[in-house]
């Protein structure tokens, strides 16, 4: 098979192949910055419990208005920042910790909205809402997914710094908003916080038509994992992170077509191999270069 037949045909030959890569396209750009530096600060597992979050809001969307893009959004958006919330109050307020109580509400939160979900519409559309449709894509899913992604590029521009400094000193703008103290609660890093978990959630809603809420999260997370173990810098580990979401959904849309498999599934797989790949050949932590070093010029 020539290489144009391989890559380039299926693109060439239908318009919704050039729908969902154009849509891939964009969550790659947005997978960037979220998903380096949900892998930077240690918050992956949060990144996933809050993609799962999602699913409540969206069958509440879908019981009242259909298969509504917008409504099911702003239901999936409004309930994964309520359980991102409520996992911060119980925190605070009890003994457990934040990773428990937000694992607690995702769990809930998942059985909830399949229940919702099954009790209210068919299989197809629990389906749909898990795994989305990304061979569907329409013009408002596009939209959707382009503006979360400028919107994103746009506020990491204002919030980068604020972000890099809290991820390897915690206590620093701390104590430059509340003096030698270090007394002051907010401060930038709160606030830059604050617009990163909402850029998060933005980005999972965004994705959900196309990926679901399953597999959205796949795609910010498991490129970010892989390019930890080849960028040296955040800056690298951004861009790295974003051209390997690109070839993972260029590939995986590719492998779907000519073995008809399901897309989204395809594309997280392309992206997981990239990502075993990397834990055994990654130049920084990788297994070979960990436990098979090259032998040094002898003097």
């Amino acid at each position: 098979m020539a290489l144009h037949d391989l890559l380039i045909a299926p693109f060439s030959e239908f318009a919704f192949m050039r729908r969902a890569l154009i849509a891939c396209i964009a969550i790659s750009l947005s997978a960037g910055p979220i998903g380096s530096f949900l892998v930077l600060r240690r918050m992956s597992l949060m990144g996933d419990a809050m993609s799962h979050a999602v699913l409540p809001g969206v069958a509440l969307g879908f019981l009242f208005f259909g298969l509504d893009l917008w409504s099911m959004a702003l239901g999936g958006l409004v309930a994964s920042l309520a359980v991102a919330l409520l996992a911060g109050v119980v925190s605070r307020v009890t003994p457990l910790k934040e990773d428990t109580s937000l694992a607690g509400f995702y769990l809930i939160s998942i059985a909830s909205g399949v229940l919702i979900i099954s009790l209210h519409g068919s299989n197809v559309d629990l389906m749909h809402i898990l795994f989305g449709s990304l061979l569907g894509v329409d013009d408002r899913s596009l939209l959707l997914v382009a503006g979360a992604a400028t919107l994103t590029l746009f506020a990491f521009a204002v919030i980068y710094r604020p972000l890099v400094v809290e991820c390897f000193d915690p206590g620093f703008l701390r104590v430059a908003a509340g003096g030698r103290s270090g007394s002051a609660i907010g401060g930038p890093g709160a606030v830059a916080h604050l617009v990163f978990l909402v850029l998060v959630v933005v980005n999972l809603v965004a994705g959900m038509q196309a990926l679901g809420t399953l597999m959205s999260v796949g795609l910010l997370l498991l490129p970010a994992a892989a390019a930890r173990l080849w960028a040296g810098s955040v800056g690298g580990l951004m861009l790295t992170t974003s051209g390997i979401a690109m070839a993972a959904s260029l590939l995986g849309l590719v492998l779907s077509y000519h073995v008809n498999a399901p897309s989204g599934p395809a594309i997280v797989l392309v992206a997981g191999f990239f990502y075993i790949a990397s834990l055994a050949f990654g130049q920084r932590g990788g297994l070979v270069r960990r436990y098979l070093p090259r032998r040094h010029l002898a003097h």
